[in-house]
């Protein structure tokens, strides 16, 4: 694992690395992220609903193909979910676009 892999792990996406506290809050629900340039990331989806954790996301981050372009994860539908705060679920990494 390099520096900026051990950086980020653990950390949730949106918290700048020099946040006091970057880790997740408790009573929050969070998306693990897998693969690609956030491994290690947690994502907050707190709230969200089945429909929007299904359709995945696109992550803005200077570290994918395109700097200030976005990472693609989604969700395996065949994994299960975890109810309740926590780490729900995980998000796969499935390429880059600008």
């Amino acid at each position: 694992m390099d520096g900026d892999e051990q950086l980020l792990r653990g950390r949730v996406y949106g918290h700048d690395h020099d946040n006091p506290d970057p880790g997740p809050k408790a009573g929050r629900t969070y998306a693990e992220l897998v693969g690609g340039p956030l491994d290690g990331l947690l994502l907050d989806i707190h709230g969200w609903r089945t429909e929007e954790v299904d359709d995945g996301v696109a992550l803005t981050t200077e570290l994918s193909r395109w700097p200030g372009g976005r990472a693609l994860y989604r969700p395996r539908p065949s994994e299960p979910r975890a109810a309740g705060p926590g780490i729900a679920c995980r998000f796969y990494y499935s390429g880059d676009t600008p």
